[in-house]
């Protein structure tokens, strides 16, 4: 089932300049997976060693922020997820 991922500008160079990559999963997780798995040189933007979410990552799915456990969501198709960077600091 095809769901869209947004790509962020900071992504795109990594993804050939593409705006939004079709990729195929059951859940946002593996949504994300088919995406680094499609161009590798874009997990170390969004996953640390173990696998997690690096801090400062936010996922929307159908322009909804997911909180909490975003990597578990179940998508179906047509679904769209967005990857936003959050500026930290203080």
């Amino acid at each position: 089932m095809p769901i869209e991922i947004t790509l962020p500008p900071l992504l795109q160079p990594l993804a050939g300049d593409l705006n939004y990559v079709k990729v195929t999963g059951g859940t946002v997780g593996e949504c994300l997976d088919n995406l680094v798995n499609k161009y590798p040189g874009i997990k170390p933007k969004l996953f640390n060693r173990n696998g997690k979410l690096l801090n400062g990552i936010s996922i929307f799915l159908n322009r909804e922020n997911i909180i909490k456990d975003p990597i578990e969501k179940t998508v179906k198709e047509g679904d769209k997820i967005h990857i936003s960077f959050v500026v930290l600091g203080g």
